[in-house]
């Protein structure tokens, strides 16, 4: 559902897609949120979890906004999102977060972001779930 999301906004923008991909993909069992001994159930309850990413963007100056999407974990960013902000430089870029969820809002986990990176320049992020380009295209220009 995320990725979807994040190419409709890549249309929206004409601006350039990047997955955030794991060194190591999720298999559903280790997104199994009801198996406390799952992959992300272990990462989650770990703080200090960065799982290792791969595909590095190079030209991550050539930026001044940046959407950053993910799916709601545990109310919050899955914490291969950290993993992701500790990996560049967001000195005068505009950062904007939204996810997709099953159930929760955006709400803690922007506040969790802004707490974590209190140096980015954080832009009213937004849950977009079941969102029409029309929808996003209005958000956009918000922004």
């Amino acid at each position: 559902m995320t990725e979807g999301v994040a190419k409709q906004l890549a249309e929206v923008t004409s601006g350039d897609l990047h997955k955030i991909q794991p060194e190591q993909p999720y298999t559903d069992a280790d997104l199994d949120w009801r198996d406390k001994q799952s992959r992300s159930s272990v990462e989650m309850q770990d703080k200090n979890s960065r799982p290792a990413i791969t595909n590095k963007l190079t030209n991550m100056q050539d930026y001044d906004v940046v959407y950053v999407g993910f799916p709601i974990w545990w109310y919050t960013a899955p914490t291969i999102i950290n993993t992701f902000m500790e990996s560049y430089d967001f000195k005068g870029k505009a950062l904007i977060p939204f996810a997709t969820s099953g159930g929760s809002d955006i709400k803690k986990a922007s506040e969790d972001l802004k707490a974590a990176y209190s140096n980015v320049n954080w832009k009213e992020g937004k849950l977009l779930n079941r969102v029409s380009k029309d929808d996003l295209k209005k958000w956009v220009e918000t922004n």
